[in-house]
């Protein structure tokens, strides 16, 4: 749609008519505008899925890896038909806009929302940030480009004062923003929090650089809560409040317009950008219809010898229906997600060639770990989904190993913390009977106005009238598999209520003690009880919450045996282990560790998972521990075991992908995107609101690169099943400042078996102090057979050459070109003189 008619339909509208599209119609919907045909626009959170409008387990969702796990592959290929992916997800769902990719830097390990952002680098982050903006918008939807800026940790998000300095917010936090900007994002979404003194919703910096120098063309969205004023943020350039219907824009806006304080043109841009992104995706006349078809979205060879073309394009188009069509064994889609595990994963320790594992040589695996049953495949939070099936660790293996050897499992520690809510395995409705739960919506004198059947005992947002109702009731008939112990536990805000046959056990008021959207609506406080149950003897146990203004209506009702005796888990763990050719320990973080709205406290794993990992090693000398979390865990142990892998937060198909990895079906494709150490470089904790981002540019590895210790594993790091050396390095002597520069890397597998090599190249200024030691340029994968030579191309932007001093500027002289496997690991050196002349 060109500018002229964008103008036309703005002329159409009056000022409260145009004021009222600034502000979402619904939590998740924009206005419709009928006088011009305008559609309401639906928006989801999706950087691993497309969830949709709404929390109902009943509408299932593909589960991705996670953004760290996707920056992991180094690969932006593979990124874009991940994009493409959640385009067609998004199509499914009725879906416009996906709020995803997060393009906030890995600032601190310590950060909580670590799994959903991609990279402690900018230009990595920047680069596959801009690729899966280009999968998802290729299709028709729109990306959203978050959150808009130094959004890095979530310790009092809603109110921290980043305190950055000019050029470090542009060498660094802008830095993936503009990539974002420069891939054609149509949708930024502004932060909570403050920087440099001025909340995000009315920094300037919405203003220039973003919509100024960059040309940004799309809408400024709120992160959801995040506009407080009316005059200042309309004044600057957001242009949509979300959720709605309720904000502070309104009637307040239209005042403030009609007073003089905020300019009728400013409205009418805010409301040309919205009608510009509704043509772009299809909700309004004579837009385009979006792309149907999902298209072409094979990704290059992972070097598994099955891998081949794992996509087709009918299979991933939306026309081919929901994502339950066909088996899921045979599912393109699933394909796609199996092999990105395995392109995702990183091993950071090999002794001895352990893995890849040999079926024919194995008779007894013993698989040990709470996550080996239980995984983590996604970060706790707004992005989460409801996978329609999910495969684990033990899962995986056995199916893989099925005909060749025996599959143990053995929990070795349990994991304290919340019971895990009820659902269909272990609950069954009162009512009906089905497997599951009753769910019920009363009014003040306790009757009845609404009944539904739920599959989980965890309820973010119970249906129906809600605005009639006073309270919410959850019901279900439990039959213990175990006697002794076990914890019931109910979580809600307002009057909370749980009993157990009759029998009160909980009866107390919860008062809400945050603002943050994330706890109040997704994570309200547990409160727990110890109950002796018969082993086959049913139990009724119910929960009722009070619905209390500004208290969303999430509520849980969870029951689970109480921890077993941690002596005797971890005995039997070690028993196991023993008798078994290799052991493979599954060790990784809990909701409480990793989620969005709270940040870590240490980086050590919970509860005892350290003395296993070392216990199990000292059992059994082939042991692999493979890590479930979304970022940096500290690993005193890592000398110990033989081998060491990171599956991340996997999605649905994490065991499928983990067994390809370990039986040498495909190669660990992962290098990782964040440095990993024992210790945290940069605090999370704001003082008296205020957070220092003192270190400057050198987050991460270039923080590290200050220091007097090393970290346990560097910035880029990741082994293959192969082994490669590095034979030569080409760059021009001498560069005109401001234009790219291409250097190329000779190296050669020297292994037995086709491999993957990420040949990394880095840019160093040893006489510019202010500089880092070095930064990642550029980085370009290769493949290659056994024995064979092969050269890598490394692309190389003017941009990696400038700093800011007011504007970008080069500076003259020499530079230091490095390249090799990671920041640490760089054998190759070659200089580049800069000049003018």
């Amino acid at each position: 749609m060109i500018p002229d008619d964008l103008d036309r339909l703005v002329d159409k509208l009056d000022l409260e008519s145009k004021v009222r599209l600034l502000t979402g119609a619904t939590v998740w919907r924009t206005p419709a505008e009928p006088a011009i045909g305008l559609e309401p626009m639906v928006t989801s959170d999706g950087p691993a899925g497309v969830r949709g409008e709404g929390w109902d387990e009943r509408r299932t969702s593909l589960s991705l890896p996670s953004a760290t796990a996707l920056a992991a592959t180094w690969d932006e290929s593979l990124a874009q038909s991940m994009g493409e992916l959640l385009a067609v997800e998004a199509r499914r769902k009725g879906v416009h806009v996906v709020l995803a990719p997060t393009l906030n830097l890995h600032r601190s390990p310590l950060a909580g929302r670590h799994f959903e952002c991609y990279s402690e680098d900018p230009l990595l982050t920047g680069r596959i940030g801009a690729a899966v903006i280009r999968g998802i918008q290729s299709r028709g939807v729109a990306a959203t480009a978050k959150h808009y800026v130094a959004n890095d940790s979530e310790t009092d998000r809603l109110t921290l004062d980043a305190r950055v300095d000019e050029r470090t917010l542009r060498e660094v936090y802008l830095a993936p923003f503009e990539a974002a900007v420069q891939a054609g994002v149509w949708v930024v979404m502004s932060a909570y929090n403050g920087v440099n003194g001025v909340t995000m919703s009315e920094n300037e910096l919405l203003a220039e650089p973003l919509k100024g120098e960059w040309g940004f063309d799309g809408v400024v969205v709120s992160d959801w809560g995040a506009v407080r004023s009316a005059v200042a943020s309309a004044r600057a350039a957001q242009d949509l409040v979300m959720p709605g219907p309720d904000g502070p824009w309104g009637e307040a806006l239209v005042a403030a317009v009609r007073a003089g304080k905020v300019p009728e043109p400013m409205i009418d841009d805010k409301v040309r950008r919205l009608l510009r992104l509704a043509a772009r995706v299809g909700a309004l006349p004579g837009s385009p219809a979006p792309s149907a078809s999902a298209g072409d979205l094979t990704t290059p060879s992972t070097l598994s010898p099955s891998a081949g073309d794992l996509t087709t394009p009918s299979a991933l188009s939306p026309s081919a229906g929901s994502p339950t069509t066909g088996s899921v064994d045979d599912r393109p889609d699933r394909a796609l997600l199996r092999r990105t595990v395995a392109a995702s994963t990183v091993l950071l320790r090999n002794e001895g060639g352990l893995l890849p594992l040999v079926p024919a040589r194995l008779a007894r695996v013993a698989v040990i770990g709470p996550h080996a049953a239980r995984p983590r495949i996604q970060g706790g939070g707004s992005a989460g989904v409801y996978p329609e099936s999910l495969v684990t660790p033990l899962a995986g293996l056995r199916t893989a190993l099925n005909g060749h050897a025996e599959v143990h499992h053995a929990t070795g520690v349990a994991l304290g913390g919340l019971p895990a809510s009820l659902d269909v395995a272990n609950a069954r409705n009162p009512r009906t009977g089905e497997p599951g739960l009753l769910v019920r919506l009363l009014d003040a004198a306790g009757a009845e106005i609404h009944a539904e059947h739920r599959l989980t005992g965890r309820l973010p947002e119970p249906e129906g009238p809600i605005h009639r109702a006073a309270a919410v009731e959850v019901r279900a008939l439990v039959l213990p598999d175990r006697a002794g112990p076990w914890d019931v536990a109910a979580a809600g805000w307002g009057r909370l209520e749980l009993t157990v046959d009759g029998r009160v056990m909980i009866d107390e008021t919860v008062p809400r003690h945050t603002d943050d959207p994330a706890t109040v609506h997704l994570a309200p406080p547990y409160r727990t009880e110890r109950v002796t149950f018969e082993a086959g003897r049913q139990v009724e146990i119910v929960m009722r919450r009070e619905l209390v203004p500004g208290g969303g209506r999430a509520c849980v009702l969870a029951a689970a045996p109480a921890p077993a005796d941690a002596a005797a888990e971890l005995a039997a763990a070690v028993e196991l282990a023993g008798s078994c050719e290799v052991a493979i320990v599954v060790v990784g973080t809990t909701e409480q560790a990793e989620s969005e709205g709270v940040d870590r406290e240490t980086l050590a794993l919970p509860e005892g998972q350290d003395e296993l990992v070392r216990a199990v090693a000292a059992a059994n000398p082939a042991t692999v521990v493979v890590v479930n979390s979304g970022g940096p865990v500290a690993m005193p142990w890592r000398k110990e075991a033989a081998a060491i892998l990171v599956s991340w937060f996997p999605g649905e198909e994490g065991g499928n992908g983990l067994a390809d990895v370990l039986l040498g079906r495909a190669e660990p494709g992962g290098r990782l995107p964040t440095t990993w150490a024992d210790r945290a470089l940069a605090p999370t904790v704001p003082e008296q609101g205020v957070l220092e981002y003192a270190e400057g540019p050198h987050l991460g590895y270039r923080g590290w690169l200050r220091e007097q210790d090393s970290p346990a594993y560097w910035f880029g790091h990741g082994l293959g099943y192969t082994t490669w050396a590095y034979e030569g390095l080409w760059a021009p002597e001498r560069v005109a400042p401001d234009r790219p520069v291409r250097v190329r890397v000779t190296l050669r597998n020297t292994g037995r078996r086709a491999g993957r090599e990420v040949v990394q190249v880095y840019l160093a200024r040893p006489q510019d102090h202010e500089r880092p030691v070095r930064w990642l340029a550029g980085f370009a994968a290769v493949t290659a057979g056994p024995g064979e030579r092969v050269e890598a191309v490394v692309e190389v932007p003017a941009r990696a050459f400038q700093h800011w001093a007011g504007a970008w500027r080069t500076a003259e002289g020499e530079v230091s070109v490095l390249a090799g496997r990671s920041a640490a690991d760089l054998p190759l050196e070659a200089v580049i003189t800069v000049s003018y002349s």
